[in-house]
């Protein structure tokens, strides 16, 4: 949703980069752009006047004349007014100290109340309550029967003895529903009202009548992202009408320009406390001023990725994975295979790519990408006999033409994913071990560098495996290819770089090298 905001946040803070000192024109050029990217963006006037004022207020004092990188210093400023404008803080739900906790939904229809409060529902039995939800819109074509889906598949019951469809007495149900849930010891109650088509005063009252019967202890004024600057007119409309103690943003996976969210906490001087990020039921998270600030400079959300990976991940399968990747055993293609299907619970690999810093100068490239692909990798792997997995080198032309034909793929593909698979080991196994080495530059891993390097013992030369899927001819070439290192390790024994000091010939074949390199030996 902030991409085009973003992008054009990052591109004025890019002019900025190497001044070793800014001027009050090059502060007011930074301002004049921040202005028209937040207007474009639709974010409220007021709100804009306010938070460019401030900014350039900042930009213009010691803080900045003062500092080493003045561009850092700016887009610091304009971090931390961003976290302002867009709450401060996270705020906790109210709980009632006696339960059920009364949890009010309000909003325009349309903008999804009805989904949100199973997401609601299952986000609260993950943090180990015992919701309720509540049919309380009776006016909607199938919003009762539409909830009681919704909290089948989030796992959470449903209180609706009213069919609905225009029949029955919302006021009745709400009120009914909360000695219900005190009966029965569920300690939170989620109302689901009648949505509105604009301001409706009919069931704008209708919706304080059920607030004043239930006495909710948090009302959250469900927000479609997507309705731009008519967001602040609605929001204060409802403030006025029936009272919200909080904003819950919904659609912000969607391609609008996202004032609403840069501006309803600042007109309306009440919180966000969350924001559904998608469709499916686990969409949804607590809303973080700081972080989205984070994501909206491009700076990356990694305290929402790691929070999601430890809710994904056991800690004892991971540690695990870690120590095989260190080296203390063979990270094989079930082990990949594994830490997929973690991956993909996560929720999708785009949005997980966007949470990390700088992704916004890839944003083309995470366009473009295939969550499919991950499906084909994931039918390949399992096209695999648990040998072939545990030992991928067995894997022969026959065989991969099988898997290619079991997983409706290409041997094409099977190769490509054999050697991305390479790749992506040898590449963790450097990062296990210190990437490139500890030192400066990252050298320390290199041959002949780092303080120790003098007279330390060579390790001992490896073998070439074959990949031959006859096993008479394959451990016959296995047992040469040790007969050729034994002798190179005799010839280099005493050698500088491993090789000998001139009394005997060296071959390319004593090297144990690549096939296809004895053209650069003068052959």
């Amino acid at each position: 949703m902030f991409a085009t905001l973003s992008d054009r946040l990052t591109a004025t803070f890019r002019t900025l980069r190497g001044k070793g000192r800014l001027s009050e024109a090059d502060i007011d050029a930074t301002v004049a752009q921040i202005r028209r990217a937040l207007l474009d963006a639709d974010v409220a006037v007021p709100v804009v006047r306010e938070f460019t004022a401030k900014v350039r207020e900042r930009a213009l004092s010691a803080e900045v004349s003062g500092a080493l990188n003045p561009g850092q210093q700016v887009v610091k400023i304009v971090n931390e007014e961003l976290i302002e404008i867009l709450g401060g803080s996270a705020r906790p739900l109210r709980l009632a100290k006696t339960p059920p906790t009364v949890i009010m939904l309000a909003g325009l229809q349309g903008s999804g109340k009805t989904t949100l409060a199973g997401k609601l529902g299952r986000w609260l039995k993950e943090q180990g309550h015992t919701p309720l939800l509540v049919a309380a819109d009776l006016q909607r074509p199938n919003a009762v029967t539409q909830l009681q889906i919704v909290g089948d598949r989030a796992g959470v019951p449903v209180w609706a003895p009213e069919p609905g469809n225009g029949v029955g007495n919302p006021v009745l149900v709400a009120s009914a529903a909360v000695r219900y849930a005190r009966a029965k010891q569920y300690d939170v109650v989620v109302i689901d009202t009648a949505g509105r088509l604009g301001l409706d005063a009919e069931l704008m009252k209708q919706a304080a009548d059920i607030r004043d019967v239930t006495n909710p202890h948090e009302t959250l004024f469900v927000l479609d992202a997507m309705i731009g600057q008519d967001a602040v007119t609605t929001a204060q409309a409802f403030a006025d009408g029936v009272g919200f103690t909080g904003v819950v943003l919904t659609k912000l996976d969607g391609d609008a320009r996202g004032g609403a969210a840069l501006s309803v906490a600042k007109v309306t001087g009440v919180p966000v406390m969350f924001a559904s990020t998608g469709e499916q039921l686990t969409d949804f998270e607590r809303f973080h001023p700081d972080r989205m600030a984070s994501r909206i400079l491009d700076m990356g959300d990694i305290l929402t990725l790691i929070e999601q990976a430890e809710k994904t991940f056991d800690a004892a399968q991971a540690e695990e994975m870690a120590n095989k990747i260190a080296g203390d055993g063979d990270f094989t293609l079930q082990d990949f295979l594994t830490q997929m299907q973690s991956l993909k619970q996560m929720g999708s690999m785009k949005k997980l790519l966007g949470m990390l810093p700088g992704m916004g100068q890839m944003r083309e490239q995470l366009e473009n990408f295939d969550e499919r692909e991950i499906d084909r990798i994931e039918a390949i792997i399992r096209s695999m006999t648990p040998g072939e997995r545990a030992n991928p080198r067995i894997l022969n032309g026959s065989r991969k033409s099988r898997i290619a034909k079991g997983s409706g793929t290409t041997s094409t593909d099977v190769n490509q994913l054999l050697e991305r698979f390479e790749q992506a080991k040898t590449m963790m196994k450097s990062m296990a071990r210190g990437g490139m080495g500890s030192g400066p530059g990252g050298m320390g891993a290199l041959p002949g560098s780092g303080k120790k390097a003098r007279g330390r013992t060579a390790p001992p030369p490896q073998v070439r495996k074959s990949k031959s899927g006859n096993p008479a001819k394959r451990a016959s070439e296995e047992a040469a290819a040790r007969q050729r290192a034994t002798e190179a390790a005799k010839a280099s024994a005493g050698a500088a770089f491993g090789l000998g000091r001139g009394d005997a010939p060296v071959s390319p074949e004593d090297l144990n090298l690549p096939g296809g390199l004895e053209k650069y030996f003068g052959r």
